[in-house]
């Protein structure tokens, strides 16, 4: 392992086209990791997360530490590891948004009572978990609140049957961190479908 390392240590100490490419491509990864690592751990599916997070900071250890030991020498190894890092945040956040881990909650507001029911059993039907609550307005107006907890990855369908089925909705979506029992528990999990064996 150690000669490994001094091995990658003398190759980034060089100057060659092959070098930058090895800097900027490693670090894209590196910080790429590291961002859905942290997301994973803040979505609460800690053992992947920290599993990327190890590969993230040996990554770290093999690139950004062999570029800072000699960047005074080649301060152009500097400028492909700033961008690299802002490439790969932007990747990152590119990919969380692709695989929409975790969980996320989405509140329907109705003026209409008998519209609200209404589209609480299309949205039942569909396989979505919801709780309806009474609300009221600024004006003292009557609202209807429709509350669901779903995965992320179906946020997008459960918006879109929303306002094919009524233009009256208003929608708000927020970020779930955790959720014990309902109906979630039991039809769904909050982890991705391929780390689902490991986390039941």
């Amino acid at each position: 392992m150690t000669e490994f390392i001094q091995a990658i240590a003398t190759f980034t100490a060089g100057t060659s086209l092959a070098v930058y490419a090895f800097i900027f491509l490693g670090k894209i990864i590196e910080v790429t990791l590291g961002t859905l690592s942290t997301v994973l751990i803040n979505k609460g599916i800690r053992l992947p997360g920290i599993l990327v997070g190890i590969v993230e900071y040996v990554l770290w250890l093999l690139i950004t530490t062999s570029v800072m030991i000699g960047y005074k020498d080649d301060p152009i190894k500097i400028v492909f590891l700033v961008s690299a890092s802002a490439i790969g945040k932007y990747l990152g956040m590119l990919l969380d948004e692709k695989l929409a881990f975790g969980l996320c909650s989405i509140s329907v507001f109705l003026p209409s009572g008998e519209e609200s029911m209404a589209l609480a059993n299309f949205l039942r039907d569909q396989g979505f978990g919801l709780t309806i609550l009474d609300g009221h307005g600024m004006d003292d107006s009557k609202k209807y609140v429709l509350l669901l907890t779903l995965k992320r990855k179906r946020s997008k369908e459960a918006i879109q049957l929303i306002h094919g089925f009524t233009d009256n909705a208003v929608i708000t979506v927020s970020q779930v961190s955790s959720f014990i029992g309902g109906y979630l528990n039991k039809g769904t999990s909050k982890y991705p479908s391929f780390l689902e064996n490991q986390n039941k």
